[in-house]
């Protein structure tokens, strides 16, 4: 059998059986467990030739980094693109770059908060270093709801590098830091652009900001001082969603 890894809860499966049922090996649910939306997982599996099992939740939970709501898929192992794919994606675009940098995001929940947002903001690609980033495994596939395999996760090995040749292409590196003068609003996301996101806590490092072309702030009207780095990665993607659709 093919190395694999679980996928987890009702919407992540679903996701996976609506668009990459081909990386599901088979679907485990628990044992007395059934209902509507069990009922039509169980359905569909079968229609598509997909082996389902029914065993018991203790299995279930073993297998499963969360709460897997009575379903855990066995799937392939998620593709994880080298750095030479995203110049050969990049290549083949008929549309400027819009790509996403998460520079130090160690948290699966968040990674796969951020490729969901990604895939519906139109990112052709989201990039993170080799090393100090989460993991492409199960919790961030299941918070990812079937993104994790439509959104190409690039990891490279030295990021400011990385960069330095994203920009020699021509594409606008823009940071996000909450003591920048300039807000998200106000700056040009129109054209060949990354989004640069750093971790939640220490933000960006400083050879990652030293790369940016630009960095800017999320404007903050209340008594926290910032957002959680996945929702303000789907605030900087749709701001650059609105300017490109009216430009």
């Amino acid at each position: 059998m093919s190395s694999s890894e679980g996928c987890f809860g009702v919407h992540a499966v679903q996701a996976l059986l609506d668009t990459r049922p081909d990386q599901i090996l088979e679907i485990w649910f628990q044992r007395g467990k059934r209902g509507g939306r069990i009922d039509h997982l169980i359905q569909q599996a079968e229609e598509t030739g997909i082996p389902v099992r029914f065993v018991d939740r203790e299995r279930l939970e073993r297998k499963a980094d969360g709460n897997h709501q009575g379903v855990v898929a066995m799937v392939r192992e998620a593709r994880v693109y080298r750095e030479n794919e995203l110049y050969e994606l990049l290549d083949n675009l008929s549309e400027p770059p819009f790509l996403l940098i998460l520079d130090s995001i160690t948290d699966p929940h968040n990674l796969g908060a951020c490729l969901r947002s990604a895939d519906a903001a139109g990112v052709h690609a989201v990039i993170v270093p080799k090393d100090n980033s989460a993991p492409l495994n199960g919790t961030a596939r299941k918070i990812a709801c079937g993104a994790a395999d439509t959104v190409p996760l690039v990891t490279v090995t030295n990021l400011a590098r990385t960069m330095r040749e994203l920009k020699e292409r021509g594409i606008w590196m823009i940071g996000t830091a909450g003591e920048a003068s300039s807000n998200i609003y106000t700056t040009d996301l129109v054209g060949s652009l990354a989004l640069v996101m750093g971790a939640e806590d220490k933000g960006m490092r400083r050879l990652t900001r030293e790369h940016c072309d630009a960095l800017v702030h999320l404007p903050m009207s209340g008594t926290v001082s910032s957002l959680n780095v996945s929702v303000a990665t789907g605030v900087c993607l749709f701001e650059a969603v609105r300017q490109r659709i009216k430009a």
